[in-house]
């Protein structure tokens, strides 16, 4: 599977990562390849909990264009 991230570096420098299909399915590292590593690990988790409790693995996220 396939999923989206997002990347963002906070005020101190870590890179914050986030799976916005996944709820709650959020890491952070040191560096941008240790958060990269580190979400996909939390990724995985994430699915394997779902599964475990019976959630649908992943909720919609879509695109929207915004003129500005």
């Amino acid at each position: 599977m396939q999923f989206t991230i997002t990347l963002d570096r906070d005020e101190d420098g870590v890179w914050i990562t986030e799976c916005p299909s996944i709820p709650g399915c959020v890491s952070q590292g040191r560096t941008r390849r240790e958060a990269l590593a580190n979400i996909q690990e939390a990724i995985q988790l994430c699915l394997e909990v779902r599964a475990e409790k019976d959630l649908p693995l992943t909720i919609e996220t879509q695109q929207l264009e915004i003129a500005v």
